[in-house]
């Protein structure tokens, strides 16, 4: 196992070297110029020069790009035009609320969606499974922003259960931070009050953002669910004179659980990825709203810092998901 999972480790580095380089050229390729931006709009043309010098822009883009390279390896991902901090601050400062955002909606995602699926697919054609097929069909329909909004309309503005933006209330602040998670570190703090806040915040951007894998998960469930259970193994368990509930849980449940695995790792990526207009949306001070943010002012180096994030985390959920095989088949082996 650990050697399959070096070697895919190392099978990574093609893949971030591509992200790197087409993030490079689609930031030079743009018409934008960040470097007259920072500059001002009041800056002489020498003004201007001297800062591409600064930037090293002046260079010749394979010499820029190595420059890029080296840097990320020395931990220099560049510097943001916008907040003036260096690129990899910012991002340690934002990526903690953009996982907790993501874990929570996984979590939500993953409680409703297994159980959904498999009472569906348990009670195939009744009125559960019916409510399971309009739950994964309007899941996928609905736009997550315009989603949102509704919350906020409805729950935060109107009905005042749930706050409609950020991540805390000023009045009570922050916890004491330890890992950036806020709802963690109240957790860990003992500070119940601040727990409770948090996670009233992270209430309605964390279900919005889990309604598109809850609908996925489902149907991936639901469907692996049925074609175990019309398998031979599971009808000569039942014939055995076996619980129902030991066949549906140790032996059905547990087959049926690989693709939903497989589903549920892409989700976490296609989460982080996908989660910039949840968090502009809801104020979410998270990597999405900072790209997003940052692709207002043309700041090129936080949204190549923040794709490389994305996909190295994608990379490394898919290794994890990888791993899990094992555990739930006993079959699977690694060379």
């Amino acid at each position: 196992m650990r050697r399959y999972l070096l070697r895919q480790l190392v099978a990574m580095l093609p893949t971030l070297v591509g992200i790197t380089l087409l993030t490079f050229i689609i930031s030079h390729v743009a018409p934008a110029d960040p470097v007259r931006f920072a500059a001002g709009p009041h800056a002489t043309q020498e003004q201007v020069e001297q800062l591409k010098r600064y930037f090293g822009v002046d260079q010749p883009l394979h010499l820029q790009y190595l420059n890029y390279l080296r840097g990320l390896l020395g931990g220099d991902w560049g510097r943001s035009i916008r907040s003036k901090q260096p690129v990899l601050a910012d991002l340690a400062r934002y990526f903690p609320a953009s996982l907790e955002l993501v874990g929570a909606a996984i979590f939500l995602a993953v409680l409703l969606g297994v159980p959904l699926g498999v009472v569906s697919a348990l009670r195939r054609n009744s009125l559960v499974d019916n409510l399971a097929r309009v739950v994964a069909v309007a899941g996928v329909a609905l736009p997550a922003f315009w989603l949102g909004l509704l919350l906020q309309l409805t729950l935060a503005f109107q009905w005042q259960l749930f706050p409609a933006v950020g991540r805390y209330s000023p009045e009570l602040g922050r916890p004491a931070a330890i890992t950036g998670i806020y709802t963690l570190d109240a957790l860990l703090n003992g500070n119940w009050t601040a727990f409770s806040d948090t996670l009233r915040h992270l209430a309605l951007p964390a279900f919005t953002l889990a309604v598109n894998p809850l609908a996925t998960i489902t149907r991936m469930t639901r469907a692996s669910m049925l074609e175990v259970l019309s398998r031979d193994y599971i009808k000569t368990a039942r014939a055995s004179g076996l619980a129902p509930w030991t066949v549906i849980t140790k032996y059905a449940l547990k087959n049926a659980m690989i693709p939903t695995t497989t589903m549920i790792g892409l989700n976490v990526g296609w989460l982080l990825a996908g989660s910039f207009l949840v968090e502009a949306v809801f104020s979410w001070p998270g990597i999405g709203l900072y790209t997003v943010e940052s692709s207002f002012y043309s700041d090129f180096q936080p949204i190549m810092g923040s794709t490389l994030v994305i996909g190295l985390t994608f990379l490394l959920v898919n290794l994890a998901v990888e791993a899990l095989y094992g555990l739930l088949d006993p079959r699977i082996r690694y060379g």
